[in-house]
């Protein structure tokens, strides 16, 4: 039976696997390495509950985990071979395509807003044209940086129009409430713990500047194993259901894992979208149009093609049969 026409049986409390082809083929590993991430809450879910185990068992191959803290962590992980499938955003998967990191996203664990612009109450910052001169931290090549910079795009401005800090999330946050910087591009669950613990202020929002979370393969995986993609992909979808179903467990288990309050952890799954795992057009377009502001401000080359190179990122075969909700 071809994997991407297997399901998941839920049965009482206990899940099923149906079996998958057991012959071993070249190339294929025997253990794969998944990431988890704070800004992944379907992560969560998997690595607690061992579903990708489950998943994998029937194949011969074995599952170990590693936290990444940032899409850059992810890529830089994939790009080196210790990690098979890692969690980023979609518009730092285009950079690191671009770069020549091999990867091609296979399914959607978000539809986030987990990033704005973040500073104090005491230095006078209300709006993007307010940062020119001003230090703003920013973890480079994620999100939160892409987002800084379409939002400085967007006024009139440019990089050199402000003080970049590059440091990473945990470290922004920390120089943004210590007064080292006076602005930061936020993340999610941190960026709701400096709005809801120390009164920091999100300054300025775009949810559809958010790029959407996707996971994310090396094309040799893909090509030599796509079995073992289709099986991760089954695990995500069922984590991805309990998630939406059981709400409070999901804040427990992102509450423990980032080490934060319960109510800053309900602050960010409120922002957190897991209604559709598919990718589609609503993910080309939106990373269509941030290559194109970054492409416009210099930091993607003026010859690279964005629009085919998202093409080539987006592996849609996947998800098609995945319904929403």
């Amino acid at each position: 039976m071809n994997v991407t026409r297997r399901r998941l049986l839920a049965a009482g409390s206990g899940l099923v696997f149906l079996s998958a082809a057991r012959g071993a083929r070249a190339g294929r590993p025997k253990e794969l390495v998944l990431d988890w991430a704070t800004y992944n809450p379907v992560s969560l879910v998997l690595r607690d509950k061992g579903w990708a185990e489950e998943a994998l068992r029937p194949l011969g191959v074995g599952v170990r985990w590693v936290q990444s803290l940032g899409s850059n962590k992810a890529l830089e992980f994939l790009n080196a071979g210790s990690l098979h499938l890692g969690s980023t955003a979609g518009a730092a998967a285009l950079l690191g395509r671009i770069n020549g990191n091999p990867i091609r996203s296979v399914y959607v664990f978000s539809k986030p807003e987990w990033t704005a612009l973040v500073t104090r109450p005491d230095t006078g910052i209300t709006g993007v044209t307010d940062l020119v001169g001003r230090k703003v931290a920013a973890t480079k090549g994620t999100d939160p940086y892409i987002f800084l910079l379409r939002a400085l795009e967007r006024h009139g401005l440019g990089p050199k129009d402000v003080q970049l800090v590059l440091l990473q999330h945990d470290q922004g946050k920390a120089a943004l409430e210590r007064g080292d910087v006076d602005a930061w591009a936020g993340l999610d669950p941190m960026m709701a713990q400096t709005e809801l613990e120390a009164g920091n202020r999100l300054f300025y929002r775009d949810p559809d500047a958010n790029t959407w979370g996707i996971l994310n393969a090396p094309e040799s995986l893909i090509a030599e194993a796509p079995e073992l993609i289709e099986a991760v992909v089954a695990a995500y979808e069922h984590g991805r259901r309990h998630a939406l179903a059981n709400p409070d467990e999901l804040r427990a288990l992102l509450a423990k894992a980032a080490r934060i309050a319960e109510p800053v952890a309900a602050r960010q799954l409120e922002r957190t979208g897991l209604a559709d795992p598919r990718i589609g057009e609503p993910q080309a377009a939106s990373i269509r149009a941030a290559g194109a502001v970054l492409q416009k401000v210099g930091v993607i080359r003026p010859e690279v093609d964005v629009a085919r190179t998202v093409d080539a990122l987006l592996d849609r075969r996947f998800t098609a049969n995945l319904t929403v909700g």
